[in-house]
């Protein structure tokens, strides 16, 4: 059976609005939460972005079932990969054992911000091959030294660890991902419902030895709300940055550059992307083809942090209920 999650969008919703959603969402039955790391909203009418480790530790404290991630973390240029170690071991004890770290190679949106610039894709993926190298060899409670291409540590130990070993999850977008980093994940991330690429990584794991299927973990913005029109302006209000791609959404600086980029975007194109209104049923076929393409766990972005509350209150349970009913006649394996 496929896992469902609720995602924490620390871009849409100040910090305590976020831990009284996660514990509303562990009560209406969500399987699991995801929380984005940014250091800015895509758009300013998002208007937030609280650090999201802070979040966690909250989360982890305030609930007691659902499984905690973060979706993803860059660990390269906003943080080193010691501190997020260090961060992930000490969330991992707050969540007894319920933490999996998600890793990706970052957006200029929110890496530039500390003035090292913005590499190429190709230097991004060998930095997080890195960064992930050093985070596990700092997990395994070793005194770590390392000189690497792009990261150097003396004498780092991390001194507090879980007795639950924290898994990484990588987030990968292509053959080329999968070859540099694939036997790095013990999970995998990925954006888009693309078989092929699940395929692939489950491959390169076996090919290399590693017991264990792993899980494959995505996520869906929908925009459920009682009224169809009111939910397509908000989707396109806030979520219209949504439609330029991975390639466009990774490299644009600045909320102003998405605002640019986005201006020509209408309503009817975002809900033609995007399930937006009432319709459970639309969400379920949208849904639909993660599982079908492999993946064991899929969150649901809520769009529009004014409208958690009645998500939650009102879809959260009977959509819960027909994803796991949809899912369960053709769905993924755990």
């Amino acid at each position: 059976m496929t896992r469902f999650g609720y995602t924490l969008m620390t871009e849409q919703s100040g910090p305590k609005d976020l831990v009284r959603y996660a514990i509303s969402a562990e009560e209406r039955g969500f399987d699991f939460e995801v929380c984005s790391d940014h250091f800015s909203p895509w758009l300013a009418s998002q208007g937030h972005a609280p650090n999201a480790w802070t979040v966690l530790g909250a989360v982890a404290h305030a609930t007691e079932r659902v499984d905690l991630y973060t979706y993803v973390t860059c660990p390269t240029m906003r943080y080193h990969p010691a501190v997020v170690a260090q961060q992930a071991a000490t969330l991992q004890i707050l969540a007894d054992g319920r933490f999996t770290l998600g890793l990706g190679s970052g957006e200029n949106l929110n890496e530039h911000v500390v003035g090292k610039g913005w590499p190429t894709v190709v230097r991004r993926q060998e930095m997080l091959r890195e960064a992930v190298q050093i985070i596990r060899a700092l997990l395994s409670g070793a005194l770590v030294n390392w000189r690497g291409d792009y990261f150097q540590l003396d004498s780092a130990r991390l001194w507090d660890l879980p007795e639950v070993p924290v898994g990484i999850a990588v987030a990968m977008g292509g053959t080329k991902a999968i070859e540099k980093l694939g036997t790095d994940a013990d999970h995998l991330i990925a954006v888009e419902p693309n078989g092929e690429l699940v395929a692939e990584w489950h491959s390169a794991r076996q090919a290399s030895g590693l017991a264990g299927g792993g899980r494959v973990v995505g996520q869906i913005p929908v925009c459920w709300d009682p009224d169809r029109d009111t939910a397509v302006q908000r989707a396109h209000d806030q979520f219209r940055w949504f439609g330029g791609g991975w390639s466009v959404n990774a490299d644009l600086p600045t909320t102003a550059g998405f605002a640019g980029a986005t201006r020509f975007v209408r309503p009817e194109d975002v809900a033609d992307a995007i399930p937006c209104g009432p319709d459970l049923d639309a969400i379920v076929d949208a849904v639909r083809p993660y599982w079908e393409a492999g993946f064991t766990d899929v969150a649901v972005v809520q769009i529009g942090g004014e409208s958690q509350d009645l998500f939650l209150q009102e879809a959260a349970e009977p959509l819960l209920s027909a994803l796991r009913d949809a899912s369960g006649k053709g769905g993924g394996d755990d």
